[in-house]
Formats: structure tokens, sequence, C-alpha cells
């Protein structure tokens, strides 16, 4: 009775319930949140730039007075307001006859030059000249074609006619063949290869040689592309449904062989690679000629990701080389880590590797197969590499876990000599790092901030020296419109050595003498690490589902990258691991520290690889995960994307797909589960949730289905916020959600 007459309180006006937790003037200050603390953290850059000789530096700021341009000229150490955003929209306003968005302009595509912005809207090319502010239309765009599908395998037994280096002959496939003609003839067709066919064709991927003389491309053995179909019941053109396919190979599927060739022309010879060592490839890529035409290199990721190869295929006689091997007795992590630097035409490389335990760089002799030195070592990891100096010999990157005391997952930027010595630090005050250089990578704009620590940037020089302070963001304002910062919490995880990181955040009018059910949001892919690290003001919108009467946390938990490759190992053939273990640790740890996180009463939520997680946390884990909401979940690794899940669950598939799957598990369920699935999910096949979805009414076991209409991959749009919002608050506050029908 008590609950129903809150929610006859309820009107328009979000008239306040005076109750406990999750009442409508919970729901009110949610609501509104967003657009509360919109625009209120100022001097904090939005977005930045370059000019292409280097010297000055433009960035966009939020101010009391709205979004303002600065320019910094780096020679002279001056800084400068150049014009507002209202200024320049004003102007392309009146020259479009409509209204623009403040974010309508692509700042990436941004050029400065001449004190002027050359920009594109609307098919146009655009100068706005800073010292008149006015605006000049020049040359229309070249039409650019829609985006792709991302998983579409293109079709490469037909291609487009390949010119010669020196533009005299051109190279095609026709009837799945290689020929050349002259470039300036269209009949004198010259066949190469006459044995191509349907079932083995050569790819219309075609590398002229340097000297004009060879051409390498490969025979293919097409395999069958899966298609996932998708029915898109209420398209907004048409009345009936629409059929929708993707190209969708899963995990076991048929793939593609690619077997590199050398044509070549003076000897009328075709050289064909090794197919005994090239067998059962997962992907053969990166086939580039050397300067001097001698041969070409290509690099073999061996089905299963534990082996992956560089090879040097000769164009003189077809011999194939080891250039350089990786090998685990887990995974590579191929598409996160893989890095490859040729220096003096390959004859020394710089390589990624993991060999070590950690994430480093190494300078490889390719003449010699073999490892120079080691340029990067110690227990941190090697993030990203931003620029290769092959005059200086140097190279600069970014690293984590190098400065103790220090979040490991912060990034700061370093340079080091190719041999390993003279290691500097570039940045180093205590804070995520985001670096953006110039030309010359002589000087870099550096943002450093945390999740509860405002962005501070600066000018500095290619030593690491402050050139100049540039701004100091102001939170203010923020503060004073709700906004609280998360708490960066550590503990040990399940080894008691090892470090456990995320974050804590509370609703902004939080009152320690309550207590608080708490929600982990869970992102748990091997690929990366998912805990913001720097200033967010709504990370993942979690700060809103906090205001509802929550504690939200975020952790980062063994199987997640950026650590050492044992952190990481922990999801090999284990994803239902998930890193539950530590996180569950995280959170006791956490509540034995605020005796106002409750832990009898813990939800969980993630999208995608976290809806997998979030699902299997309730039912791996029942004693301690109560209610869980789960959007388009991979919840059986068998029905996702093969790239994603054969690397983490490897191949062939085993019994550990089965027993890492939500669906073969689902009679374990005992608390309470949302799915929330997009009927248009191209990414995560919707049959996974509705499988589950099944599986679940097999056992008996109660649940919700939430299938959002039109929908894509996503957490379930709006609606799907909603459903979520209120499935927490009536199950972990035990109160009635607005009555939203009824207004």
């Amino acid at each position: 009775m008590f609950k129903t007459l809150c929610c006859l309180l309820l009107t328009v006006s979000y008239i306040s319930c005076s109750f406990g937790q999750g009442t409508t003037a919970d729901y009110k200050r949610a609501k509104h949140y967003k657009s509360a603390v919109k625009g209120k953290l100022y001097d904090a850059p939005l977005s930045k730039g370059w000019s292409a000789d280097g010297n000055e530096l433009w960035y966009e700021k939020q101010t009391p007075k709205g979004r303002v341009f600065m320019l910094i000229n780096a020679k002279l150490r001056t800084k400068k307001e150049i014009f507002t955003l209202e200024e320049l929209l004003t102007s392309l306003q009146n020259k479009i006859g409509h209204s623009v968005d403040v974010d309508a302009l692509d700042r990436e595509k941004i050029k400065l030059s001449g004190g002027a912005f050359e920009f594109e809207h609307q098919g146009y090319l655009w100068k706005w000249t800073f010292a008149t502010k006015s605006l000049t239309q020049k040359q229309a765009l070249e039409k650019k074609d829609r985006p792709a599908y991302w998983g579409r395998i293109s079709d490469d037994s037909e291609g487009k006619k390949i010119i010669s280096p020196d533009e005299k002959w051109v190279a095609f496939i026709k009837d799945h063949n290689l020929f050349v003609r002259p470039a300036d003839d269209t009949t004198s067709n010259r066949q190469l290869t006459f044995d191509g066919s349907f079932e083995e064709y050569y790819s219309a991927q075609l590398h002229w040689s340097p000297d004009n003389k060879k051409i390498a491309t490969s025979k293919v053995r097409p395999a069958a592309v899966r298609q996932l179909t998708l029915v898109e019941s209420s398209p907004v053109d048409q009345l009936q449904p629409k059929l929708h396919t993707r190209d969708y190979p899963k995990p076991g599927d048929a793939l593609s062989q690619y077997y590199p060739v050398i044509y070549n022309l003076e000897l009328d010879t075709l050289l064909r690679s090794n197919e005994e060592v090239l067998e059962n490839q997962f992907s053969i890529s990166r086939i580039a000629w050397s300067k001097n035409s001698q041969a070409i290199t290509f690099e073999y990721n061996k089905r299963g990701h534990q082996q992956y190869t560089v090879f040097e295929f000769l164009a003189s006689n077809g011999a194939m080389r080891t250039l350089i091997e990786e090998t685990s007795d887990t995974f590579i992590d191929y598409s996160g880590k893989r890095f490859r630097y040729d220096i003096a035409d390959k004859k020394e490389v710089i390589w990624a590797s993991e060999r070590d335990g950690w994430n480093h760089l190494y300078l490889y002799d390719t003449n010699k197969s073999r490892v120079i030195n080691q340029i990067t070592k110690g227990e941190w990891t090697v993030r990203n590499v931003v620029h290769v100096d092959e005059k200086r010999r140097q190279i600069i990157f970014e690293a984590g876990g190098m400065v103790k005391g220090q979040d490991p997952y912060f990034v700061q930027y370093y340079s080091i000599d190719f041999d390993g010595d003279n290691l500097r630090a570039l940045s180093f005050e205590n804070g995520n790092h985001n670096a953006s250089f110039n030309s010359d990578f002589s000087l870099f704009m550096d943002v450093y901030s945390r999740v509860d620590s405002a962005p501070i940037t600066l000018l500095r020089n290619r030593s690491g020296e402050i050139v100049m302070k540039l701004e100091e963001a102001q939170d203010l304002e923020l503060r004073k419109a709700g906004w609280r910062a998360p708490e960066i919490f550590s503990t040990k995880g399940r080894d008691d050595s090892t470090d456990i990181w995320g974050i804590i955040i509370r609703p902004s009018d939080f009152d320690e003498t309550k207590h608080y059910p708490i929600i982990e949001y869970i992102y748990a892919g091997p690929h990366s690490s998912f805990v913001p690290k720097s200033f967010t003001v709504n990370p993942s919108g979690m700060q809103e589902l906090a205001e509802l009467g929550f504690i939200v946390v975020q952790i980062d938990g063994m199987g997640t990258s950026n650590r050492s490759k044992a952190f990481q190992n922990v999801s090999w053939k284990n994803l239902k691991d998930a890193g539950f273990p530590d996180r569950i640790l995280w959170i006791k740890a956490a509540a034995r520290k605020y005796s106002y996180m409750d832990t009898s009463r813990v939800g969980i939520y993630g999208t995608s690889a976290g809806g997998q997680s979030s699902t299997g946390a309730l039912l791996f884990h029942p004693e301690f995960y109560k209610v869980g909401v789960s959007s388009c979940g991979c919840h059986d690794n068998r029905m996702d994307k093969i790239w994603w899940n054969e690397q983490w669950m490897g191949w062939p598939l085993g019994r550990q797909y089965e027993e890492c799957s939500n669906v073969e598990n689902a009679s374990n369920l005992q608390g309470e589960l949302m799915l929330i699935v997009g009927e248009l999910d191209d990414n995560v096949d919707p049959s996974s949730t509705f499988q589950l979805s099944n599986a679940l009414i097999q056992a008996g076991k109660e649940h919700e289905l939430i299938v959002v209409p039109g929908m894509g991959h996503s957490s379930g749009g709006s609606y799907g916020e909603r459903k979520r919002r209120d499935f927490f608050v009536r199950h972990l506050l035990n109160t009635e959600p607005p009555a939203w029908n009824s207004y």
C-alpha cells in the first residue's frame, strides 16, 4: 500500500517522495543530471590540432561565456583567443540557411593554416579567417561511400586494375586468373596464369614490385561465409518487415586459405609459397615488397593464435625464410598488441612481444632472424608506439606501470634509443596523460587528469620539459551543479599480491548513515582494460544510475589487458572467469572500509562481452550477485564473431565453450535477471540472447526479456536504460518504480 501511494504521488513535475532511496526526487535528479552538469567544466581542451608546419596549436575549450578557440604560437610562446564557437556557427548558419548543432563540425578534419581554419560541412570545404571572422565556401567535396558493415568480407576474386610504379603496365584479374597489359593498350592482354577457378582463384589484391618486373598476389581456396540473418520488424519506410543479412563467420567455421605467389614477368615464371608451412591459417596479411624487389614479406597468423610468423618469400627462387616467429602456450594478442616497424628496407625490425611476461619492444636483425637486443624491459607494459625516429634511432612510446605508487593503468610518455639506452620520461605528473605531437615530434600538448582530478594542459618539448602551462581546468561550477568525484580504490586480488583497481561512484546526495546497494558495471573483455582513468563527468552513465540511491563501481579484474601476460592469461579458454574472484574481493574490501556499502544487495550490468559477464555473475556466483541486467550479450561464445572468440577461447572448439556458456548453465540461475537485445544487432548475434531466454524457460527460470525494435548493438537506448534502472530499483531497493504509463 505504501509503495502504491508513492507511485500515485509521482507527477510530470516529479513531486518528491520523502522516504528511502529510489524516490521520485532521485529519479528527477538522475533524469536531469546530464543537463545540470553540461558545460560546467571550464578550461579543459575539448578538441585540438596542430598546423602542418608544427609551429601552431589550436584547441577548443568551454568557458563561462561559451566555447572558445585558442591559438598557441609555439615559437613565440604566445596564447590568444581567436574566436568563439558561436561566432563561427552563426556565420555558417547565415550561409546555409538553417541551424547547426554545436557538434556538427568534424573537429578531427579541421586544418589550421595561415590564420584560418579549413573544415568540412555538408559536402563542402569551408574557410574561416580569424582576423576578419569571415567564412568562405570553397569547393565541393567528393562524395564518399557510406561506411560498410564492419564485418563485411570483400570478394577479392575481382577488383580494380593495378598500375605499375612506372605507369607502363596494368595488372588485373579476369576469369580468376592473373593478366597484364600495356597501360596505353586496352586490347593487348597477356594471360599469366591458367589454373585459376571459382574453387581456387588468384586474388585481386595485387602488389607490383618497385622494379616493375614482378607481381605478388595470393592463390585462394575460398570457404563459404556464414550469413547472419536479421529481421527489421518496424522499418520507418514501409509497413512490412525487412530482411537483412551480414557476413558473420563464427568460431569453428571454415576459413579461406591464402597462399602468396610471385609472378616474374621477365622470366615468365610463377613462384608459389610453401603450403605446408602455411597450413591452417587464420590470416595472411601485410604482403609487401622490399625496396630492392628481391622479396616480399607477409605475416602468417596460425589458427588458434598461438603462432605468429613474419615470412620472407624470395622472388628469385621461391624460398621462404622465417624472419620473426612468436609462439605462446596460451594466446598471442595479435589484435591488441601487434606492432612491427621495418627499418632500412627490413634489415632491422622493431617488434612487440610479451615473451618475457610483459608487452615490450625488441630490435630484430632480419638477415640472421635473431634479436639484436630487447629495447624496453621491466615489470610494466608498452601501451603504444607513438613514433619511430630512424635518423636518431629513437622511439617515443606510451607505457603504464613504470612509476611506482601510481595507478599502473595511467599512461605516461617516454623515449628510448633502439639499443635500449637513454630511457627518458617525457611526462611525470600523477595522472593519465594524453599527448598530441606536432609534425616533427619536437613538441607535444600534454593533457593529464584523473577521474577525481580535472585536467591540466601543458606544452612540452621532446625532452619532456614544460614550455608553457596552457590550461588548468576549473570544476567549481561542476561541483555546484551536483558532480561528485569518483573514488579511486585498489586492493589485492585472488593471489594476495596483485593490486586490483577500480572506482567507486556515490550519489550526489550521498548520506553515510544510509545503507546502499552496490551495482557493478562490468566489461571484462581480454582485449583491453576498461575502468576510466581520465576525468569524466559521467563515466558510462554510472553517475545517473547512482543518483537513484546506489553505490556504483567499476573494476578491472584479472583476465583483462594492459598488465602482465599472466594477468591477462586468466581469460584463456575461460571467459566465464571474467575476473570475478578479484571483483568480489574488491567489493568486499571496499565494504569493510565503508560500512554503508551493503554486500547482501549486489547487482551487476553490462553490454556485449559485459552482457555475457553480467549474466555469468548470476549463474556462476549466485551467492554474491543477486540482480543482473545484460544487454546484447554473447551468451555462448560459439554464437559470436570468430576473431574475438577464437582468440581467447581457443581453436579447435572444445569443452571449454560449453563450460563458459550461459546457455548451457542457465539452470544455475537464482537471482533476478533482465535480458535486453536489439533486433538488428549485427555485432553479436541476437539469437544468442534468444537462446539463453529459451534455455531459462526450459529450466523453469523466471527472467525478463526486452527486445528493442530497430535497434542494433547497444545497451538498449533510452528505453533500455529506463528498464535497467527500474529493474534495479525494484529488486535492490524493494521500491516500485514510477508508473510511467500514468502520465
